[in-house]
């Protein structure tokens, strides 16, 4: 996805609106943008920016702002989830419907200072898959990132009195990978990748919750993947809990992230490479966009 490069024309106390900030638009796109600020009001450089395309919960656009806050994005039309976050502040979403031949003036975000959540309450909670999206973006030889996400999954979180003993349980029919190119899909799904046949979960179960400050933790575990299990680590950020859904429901949200290394899972790149077949690069960035609803503690826990 096409990223530019913003071209501030105003001087620095200029208002996001009258900032003139352009970015070369593709036949048929358009684009969105927006102006961090921190809780003092100045600009905030250096904050993470995803940007999920609401229909497919797939990843479209990742970046950090410049040193005057700015990020921009020339995508596709149609309608975006745009998540800001910053260490140590409350990440900040906003939904933005993106016209073509449109660029949109960047919203003003300002973010505040995290707040301490309140965590959720001991029990179980399942995921709710309407609401979570596990995706993953691996480098592809000699060409743009691929972007995909696995459409079948389920899990749960059994929170424990200390937060530390909690358990996750995860459970991925890697069958469901999908990354939008029918030829490509079916290659990671045969012998060569995941080999779905013999291998058809990936499953991920915790071993400790690490507090690291603020809203961040560690959630260390196992992943299963191809017949190998190792040791990863999930860069996790609390997003709270909230009352929500049709039935208002009491939810919780976290957003995890790791990178895996495709050679832990034999999955060998090279000896592909060497036979002529096209394939990712070594390194894969796994991402699970969680939300999950109470079901107290006479619910079965997750699968394992």
């Amino acid at each position: 996805m096409a990223l530019g490069l913003l071209r501030r024309r105003r001087s620095r106390g200029a208002s996001a609106a009258a900032a003139g900030l352009t970015l070369p638009l593709p036949p048929g796109a358009g684009a969105l943008g927006c102006e961090v600020v921190d809780p003092m009001g100045q600009p905030m450089g250096g904050a993470d920016v995803t940007v999920t395309a609401l229909d497919s919960h797939r990843v479209a656009a990742r970046g950090t702002t410049d040193p005057y806050g700015f990020f921009m994005a020339a995508l596709p039309p149609g309608g975006y989830s745009m998540m800001i976050m910053a260490e140590g502040l409350s990440p900040a979403r906003e939904t933005i419907d993106v016209l073509a031949g449109t660029t949109l003036p960047p919203q003003r975000i300002q973010l505040e200072p995290a707040r301490l959540l309140e965590l959720p309450p001991p029990g179980t909670w399942l995921f709710d898959p309407p609401h979570t999206a596990i995706r993953f973006i691996a480098k592809h030889v000699g060409m743009a990132n691929v972007h995909g996400r696995f459409e079948r999954f389920e899990g749960g979180i059994r929170v424990a009195q200390d937060i530390a003993e909690s358990h996750v349980s995860v459970r991925i029919d890697a069958s469901s990978i999908t990354t939008g190119n029918t030829t490509r899909d079916n290659h990671l799904r045969s012998g060569d990748f995941l080999d779905v046949e013999r291998y058809p979960h990936i499953d991920f179960t915790s071993t400790r919750f690490a507090y690291r400050g603020g809203s961040k933790w560690t959630l260390q575990g196992t992943l299963t993947m191809h017949g190998v299990s190792r040791t990863v680590a999930l860069d996790t950020t609390y997003l709270g809990t909230v009352n929500g859904g049709y039935g208002q429901e009491l939810r919780c949200a976290a957003l995890a992230k790791a990178e895996l290394h495709r050679e832990d899972y034999t999955l060998n790149w090279r000896s592909m490479l060497a036979r002529g077949i096209a394939v990712v690069g070594p390194t894969v960035q796994l991402e699970l966009d969680v939300q999950a609803m109470y079901r107290t503690h006479d619910t079965p826990t997750p699968p394992k």
